[in-house]
């Protein structure tokens, strides 16, 4: 008898049982082949899914970093430059 039943497919059209199994596949298939023999990309797909918080967490804090830096040069811009080399030690 036919069952009916839930799946989740990944970009290229694979099949899986739960949408955590198809957003690894796809996180690993954008990291490609690492390390020597069996790629290490499927652990590492799982691990920054597993951690998505923190790595965003962390993304969002280098976005502010960025902006900061930018933010900085622009108003340094046009200064004259007040640091002296010192002479190097021979």
């Amino acid at each position: 008898m036919a069952k009916q039943g839930t799946g989740f497919f990944d970009s290229k059209g694979h099949y899986f049982r739960s949408p955590e199994e198809a957003t690894c596949s796809d996180l690993a298939a954008l990291l490609g082949q690492i390390g020597d023999g069996e790629s290490l990309a499927p652990g590492i797909a799982h691990t920054l899914l597993k951690r998505r918080a923190d790595i965003e967490r962390l993304f969002a804090e280098h976005d502010a970093m960025l902006i900061e830096q930018e933010r900085i040069k622009a108003a340094l811009e046009g200064l004259p430059e007040k640091v002296s080399k010192l002479p190097t030690r021979g």
